[in-house]
């Protein structure tokens, strides 16, 4: 069993073995998770760029392409 030590400011440092096991690097998200009284720690998933922009066009539906853009562009 690993075990690390909570700062004065409610942080903790993953051990490297789990960080290699998770495949955690800098900057990167952990999710924690409760299920029936125990904690998991889990990765958290990398967001696409473009997750933004799924559905900005659905009003566009039906639209042919090229007139898509000449509205965008205010043509």
């Amino acid at each position: 069993m690993l075990s690390t030590k909570v700062t004065s400011k409610g942080q903790i440092t993953i051990p490297k073995k789990v960080r290699d096991k998770l495949g955690i690097f800098q900057g990167e998200r952990v999710l924690f998770y409760e299920e029936n009284g125990v904690f998991y720690i889990k990765k958290g998933i990398k967001r696409s760029p473009f997750d933004k922009w799924v559905g900005y066009l659905k009003k566009q539906k039906g639209k042919e392409p090229d007139e898509i853009v000449e509205e965008l562009r205010g043509k």
